[in-house]
């Protein structure tokens, strides 16, 4: 059954979940927020940030969870976060967290938290429903900020000879300030790899149209896998993207994006993430090892 939980971002109110297996903390002081994933009783795989309610009227990055409208957009992406959401639990396992619509973009976004009634899966529904009077254009984006100084793994397509594949397996989408000379990137046949590292404050972010409909993080012998579905007749923001990764110094987040559709007034656009929390998981330096060691891995997660 959830608990009162009072530790959350240092805010009062708040709620444990679990199913004896994992635990998932949610904050309703704000939002709508996942502060925690965790192993009963082991250490948080999702990370902390700046947040302060001394200031309600700029947008904190607080950390865990959040879900935000994509494309981004300095007014419609970072409406603030800073007061209490509506919670209605689920049975046992759930949680529904419902933001109050937001004044500037009359949309009111929710999420919906499910555990597994065995194991570490987790399902998160990322929901923005369009409150106002006309269409909008806009795609679901679930942002993950991760407990930092671990590793970001992107798998890359199944290698194919050129002479049985002439076109292109997916897109690899670069921002401005993306430098894959820095070391924090290792790129290889089978993976791409983005290494936190507090010391470097420069920022670096890749996004790619994932076929294969998952992404990893590892930190400290923990590995959380996201995964979301890929639509090949869909349309997704960001030059294709379903998954995208991002750090700046100890900052990390894991992303992911539902299609970009037309939600009419009274309409919800939502996708859904599955977690999985693995432990003891050791990440080989070669990409061949680490196939090994994540193909078991990622199959239970499918």
């Amino acid at each position: 059954m959830p608990q009162t939980q009072t530790s959350w971002f240092d805010l009062p109110n708040g709620l444990l979940l679990t199913n004896g297996t994992v635990e998932i903390g949610v904050t309703t002081s704000i939002g709508p927020r996942i502060a925690a994933y965790r192993l009963k009783g082991g250490e948080n795989i999702l990370g902390r940030a700046v947040g302060t309610l001394d200031k309600p009227n700029e947008w904190h990055p607080w950390g865990g969870h959040r879900v935000w409208i994509a494309p981004e957009d300095p007014v419609k992406s970072y409406g603030l976060d800073n007061s209490p959401v509506a919670h209605e639990l689920i049975g046992t396992r759930g949680v529904r967290l419902t933001q109050p619509v937001e004044p500037k973009t009359h949309v009111q976004k929710q999420l919906v938290v499910t555990l597994d009634e065995h194991g570490t899966g987790v399902s998160v529904d990322n929901r923005l429903t369009n409150r106002g009077t006309a269409p909008m254009q806009l795609a679901t984006w679930g942002l993950t900020i991760m407990n930092g100084g671990g590793m970001a793994i992107l798998p890359q397509e199944p290698f194919k000879r050129h002479e049985d594949e002439f076109l292109p397996a997916r897109p690899l989408v670069l921002w401005h300030y993306t430098d894959l000379a820095d070391p924090r990137w290792q790129h290889g046949p089978r993976f791409l790899r983005l290494q936190g590292d507090a010391t470097k404050s420069t920022p670096q972010k890749v996004g790619i149209g994932n076929r294969l409909g998952w992404v990893a993080y590892a930190r400290e012998g923990l590995l959380f896998v996201k995964r979301a579905p890929f639509d090949p007749k869909a349309t997704y923001t960001d030059m294709g993207c379903n998954f995208e990764v991002y750090t700046e110094a100890a900052f990390f987040e894991v992303e992911s994006l539902g299609p970009l559709v037309t939600v009419k007034p009274g309409e919800t656009a939502s996708h859904t993430e599955r977690w999985h929390l693995f432990d003891k998981v050791s990440i080989a330096k070669d990409d061949a090892s680490l196939e090994k060691t994540l193909a078991p891995l990622i199959a239970q997660t499918a």
